[in-house]
């Protein structure tokens, strides 16, 4: 124990890279005002990847897997035997229409993207699935389940890549799924924040309660900061390195309570330095597609105050599976 004791703390980033993929069934067409986020992205994420460069950040960018293919020819050759047969036809990303190319279909294909990540220091490429799988849906199963991962590593092998830490989609973490993970070479995900706030919720009353609860916990402190200690990382295998703050991206509608939300992440980071655990902040790059500039104000706040912590505490970053293999070290 007095490793973990003597262990300094850490801040975790991870961002989910999904693009259309990842909101096809609540995206319909380029007029929805939420593609724009969308096309957003695709500016915004070279300036989140020079920023982690110059401040020393490492981070997980947990990617789908088609956006690595360079059109649906080349999509077509990767896809899985076996395909999820969802109850709701909305929620299957097989349906869509997809360009020739990632110039013709700039929101389903981003292999220039995938690219500047993998050669950017510190950044690790990780799996978000191949479809943007959704493991919580009616009408899907673990079978095909096991093989989206499987085309999910294919595609990345394909680059050179390895793919060793995975996020569930929509955070619908389902542990009897986790097996299949270890059987297609991913040793690490991340798992929900504990309590029954950030669990999935069917319900569709209760659904949007949960909903409420969330945002107000994303100003007020209700839930507590979610750190944890690195000895939880490596209790159980595959290796959890759970989330602890979503950072909400900037609302003009809540722009009065913009100094609530900063702190209430800021606040995170210290309870971790403080109690030398890990924090783990996580958020979509459409998540900044609009606002950019409040967007990455509020991201450059946050990061003097980890920085200002590294320099204080011997704070460190890393990415999920650095965190792992970190953890991995002081359990021996």
């Amino acid at each position: 124990m007095a490793k973990y004791a003597e262990a300094p703390p850490a801040l975790v980033v991870s961002l989910d890279f999904e693009l259309h993929w990842g909101v096809s069934e609540r995206v319909t067409g380029a007029d929805h005002p939420y593609a724009a986020h969308l096309r957003g992205a695709r500016d915004v994420i070279p300036r989140l990847l020079e920023r982690f460069r110059e401040r020393g950040i490492h981070a997980t960018w947990a990617t789908v897997g088609a956006l690595f293919a360079d059109g649906r020819t080349d999509l077509g050759s990767f896809m899985p035997a076996v395909r999820p047969e969802y109850e709701r036809t909305a929620v299957d990303n097989y349906r869509l229409g997809l360009g020739a190319s990632e110039a013709e279909d700039p929101l389903h294909f981003a292999p220039t993207l995938v690219k500047k990540i993998r050669e950017t220091k510190g950044q690790e490429l990780a799996s978000h699935t191949f479809s943007h799988y959704f493991c919580d849906e009616p009408g899907q199963s673990r079978k095909a389940f096991s093989a989206d991962l499987a085309a999910a590593q294919a595609i990345a092998e394909r680059e050179g890549e390895a793919l060793r830490s995975l996020v569930f989609p929509r955070n619908q973490v389902v542990d009897e799924y986790l097996s299949a993970l270890t059987e297609n070479g991913i040793e690490i995900y991340r798992g929900n924040p504990p309590g029954g706030l950030y669990e999935p919720v069917h319900h569709p009353a209760r659904r949007a309660a949960m909903r409420a609860a969330r945002l107000t916990d994303g100003f007020l402190n209700l839930t507590g900061h979610h750190t944890f200690g690195w000895d939880r990382i490596t209790a159980e295998y595959p290796w959890n390195v759970q989330a602890s703050r979503f950072l909400r991206p900037y609302s003009r509608k809540l722009r009065y309570l913009e100094p609530l939300r900063r702190r209430r992440v800021k606040a995170g980071i210290r309870a971790a330095a403080k109690r030398n655990e890990v924090f783990h902040l996580w958020w979509h790059p459409h998540n900044f597609g609009a606002n950019q500039e409040k967007n990455l104000e509020a991201l450059d706040d946050i990061l003097d105050t980890f920085e200002r912590l590294r320099e204080s505490e011997g704070m460190r970053s890393f990415s999920m599976s650095e965190a792992a293999d970190f953890a991995r070290t002081l359990k021996r």
